[in-house]
């Protein structure tokens, strides 16, 4: 059976930087507060002129650039997002508007676990020798859903995309196994109320009215811990692996607390690890793909690692996979 090699990958953050700092103007919290329960120090919020489209474009060309390949190159686009920019139109489909081709198109709702849950259908319809090319990614823009008098949910969240190219190989490359799981009874601890009701089509409609964000910390933080160590241990286990074959860890950017609780369980020590929440905040479905790309781009990741991906989010949902990173059997290697 053919398998899903990663052989690009990129990212997209706005520019503007909304420090602790700033927030302590805005609401009733402290840099102390805020880093001794989450580990993060900025975030990324977009202005007026970004968008879900924006966003997620950028960070697909990069991928294009990196893969060597263009949009005619690509079949099959899925996107990750629980904040489209249409409610009609899926994402996938104004990413396409945006980048060209005619790749099948179509998004996948999981919320922070969605990246993860994409690159598990992207990869099924490649190695079901579907499709030779797939792009996948995941971009939020949540922060335009955040309550800033709300100091337990407006310092968690920032906003960004990225993006990888999947290619069909002989070799035993990309996503080898998946978890995917859910508690729909859970959906009460996250959610954003009346987005059924009232989908605001950019940040400048229905100012007042726009719903926000409503989170139980306190249960989604016990979820998290407990689903992440097991999700992650199942993934490699499906895999034929162990533990001790692990070589890096990628895990959804919530909470620093949270992350160190995952590496124990996984008995990983934090330089297996890779951690920006301080630096991006949570960025939902883009969380995972950001911290994949940031690994790829610093050296962190050579031909044959073992990389486990694992996140979780409303519905409540979890993700994960056991990623053997390189491009050999592709048509990059052969470049």
């Amino acid at each position: 059976m053919p398998n899903a090699a990663i052989t690009g990958w990129g990212i997209s953050v706005p520019e503007r930087v909304l420090t602790n700092h700033d927030l302590e103007r805005m609401v009733e919290t402290s840099d102390e507060w805020i880093v001794s329960r989450t580990g993060i120090r900025e975030r990324r919020i977009v202005s007026s002129d970004d968008s879900t489209t924006s966003l997620a474009t950028e960070a697909a060309r990069n991928a294009l650039a990196k893969a060597g390949c263009t949009a005619d190159d690509i079949d099959l686009i899925v996107v990750a997002t629980a904040t489209p920019d249409d409610f009609l139109v899926s994402q996938a489909c104004l990413v396409q508007a945006e980048i060209g081709g005619n790749a099948a198109a179509f998004d996948v709702g999981a919320a922070c676990a969605g990246f993860v849950t994409a690159l598990s259908v992207g990869t099924q319809f490649v190695n079901g020798g579907v499709y030779n090319r797939a792009l996948v990614i995941g971009v939020d823009t949540l922060t335009r859903y955040v309550d800033y008098t709300d100091r337990g949910t407006c310092v968690l969240f920032g906003d960004g995309a990225g993006a990888v190219v999947i290619e069909r190989t002989d070799e035993k490359r990309g996503l080898l196994s998946t978890e995917l799981g859910a508690d729909g009874a859970g959906h009460k601890h996250l959610y954003v109320p009346g987005w059924a009701q009232l989908v605001p089509e950019s940040a400048d409609i229905f100012p007042d009215t726009r719903p926000h964000l409503q989170m139980n910390g306190r249960e989604v933080f016990k979820f998290a811990v407990q689903v992440m160590g097991e999700a992650a241990s199942n993934s490699i286990a499906k895999a034929g692996l162990t533990l001790e074959d692990v070589d890096l860890l990628i895990p959804h950017q919530a909470n620093l607390r949270i992350i160190d609780a995952a590496a124990r369980r996984l008995q990983l020590p934090m330089d297996k690890v890779w951690v920006n929440v301080d630096r991006y905040g949570n960025t939902s479905a883009a969380s995972v793909p950001i911290a994949l790309a940031e690994a790829a781009d610093a050296g962190a990741l050579k031909e044959g690692d073992n990389v486990v991906l694992v996140a979780f989010g409303a519905g409540l949902a979890w993700a994960a996979g056991l990623v053997r990173w390189g491009v050999a059997g592709t048509s990059r290697d052969a470049q």
